[in-house]
């Protein structure tokens, strides 16, 4: 009996992670869809890392809460919490013409931020997969 219900309990873990990566995948596809003349790309660390070096006029934005930007975060990065009631107003002191690395803990929020970012006219976003979790700060800055 305590077999069966670990076997059904594996079986719904696998499913919910299956139908996770499938949410996201979906979901990724169309939020990482650039208009003509824009850039909007999902990033794995590594090439934020390069992205970084190579651009550093980039503009860092960490959409976390304060208290996690406060226990580490990017190097130059600035911190307005997309829970923040003042958001939109806050993104106006970014470039919109600038690049922008955007990113929170796992990558949730962020994509949340990439839309609005989007929808604002912001022209070169760049989003961190994954987010800070993904971000191994011994080996990148």
């Amino acid at each position: 009996m305590i077999i069966r219900r670990m076997l059904w309990t594996l079986v719904i873990v696998v499913a919910v992670i299956g139908i996770w990566y499938a949410y996201e995948g979906s979901w990724d596809r169309q939020l990482f869809k650039a208009a003509p003349g824009r850039v909007c790309a999902n990033l794995n660390a590594d090439q934020a890392d390069a992205w970084l070096r190579g651009h550093p006029e980039t503009q860092v934005l960490d959409v976390r809460s304060k208290g996690e930007f406060e226990g580490g975060a990017l190097p130059g990065a600035v911190n307005i919490s997309i829970g923040d009631a003042s958001f939109d107003e806050k993104l106006t002191a970014l470039d919109k013409a600038k690049p922008v690395l955007v990113y929170c803990a796992g990558g949730f929020r962020s994509r949340k931020a990439v839309a609005r970012l989007k929808e604002l006219g912001f022209e070169n976003i760049q989003h961190i997969h994954r987010g800070y979790m993904s971000w191994r700060p011994d080996t990148q800055p």
